[in-house]
């Protein structure tokens, strides 16, 4: 993909474990990425929809993410932002458990596994730790969670999170732009597209 402002590169999913959809968009503004999209699921039998933009810098390190919306009855509206040293605030308020952390992780999203994918841009059969900083949800609290990518081929991804007994394991799908296309179980790729 070229790092063209004029070029975006956008994507639908579908939810296989829940009602719901989530289209994103991903564009190059220079100097940064930005990765902004839209949530509508069900949780908990209450309806959701959030809106989240995620930039980046050209290394694909996060800098600041915003999410707005509803949850049920609840508005939603969380400011994230992580400094050159790789300290997170959210709200305003210092993150100390996930110091050190380079990607943020929208636990309610399929996007956000992109920024990893694209910051380590590993070859066929390498694989690479992340320790990300993920967002529970609906929570909307900032953790630490341990990952591994594995590229198992050029579209393929073995991918692990958690550890011990609570370790989850996927493999993923990938579009050449980095975007999972099929997740199992979790998310499938309805249509993509790219506006040059």
């Amino acid at each position: 993909m070229s790092d063209s402002s004029a070029h975006a590169e956008t994507i639908l999913w579908r939810r296989l474990d829940r009602p719901g959809h989530e289209a994103a968009r991903l564009v190059f503004h220079a100097p940064f990425w930005q990765l902004t999209g839209t949530a509508v699921f069900a949780e908990s039998g209450a309806p959701c929809r959030l809106e989240y933009q995620v930039t980046c810098d050209p290394s694909w390190r996060t800098r600041h993410a915003q999410l707005t919306g509803w949850f049920g009855s609840r508005r939603v509206v969380c400011t994230i932002s992580a400094d050159a040293r790789h300290h997170w605030r959210l709200d305003g308020r210092s993150c100390s458990d996930v110091a050190g952390c380079v990607d943020l992780d929208l636990s309610f999203s399929p996007a956000t596994n992109l920024l990893p994918i694209r910051r380590l841009a590993l070859p066929v059969g390498q694989a690479a730790p992340v320790r990300a900083a993920w967002l529970r949800f609906p929570e909307f609290r900032l953790e630490p969670l341990e990952q591994r990518y594995h590229r198992t081929d050029t579209e393929r991804y073995r991918y692990e999170s958690g550890a011990g007994t609570e370790t989850f394991r996927a493999e993923l799908r990938v579009t050449p732009v980095g975007f999972v296309a099929e997740y199992a179980g979790l998310w499938s790729v309805e249509t993509q597209g790219q506006r040059t």
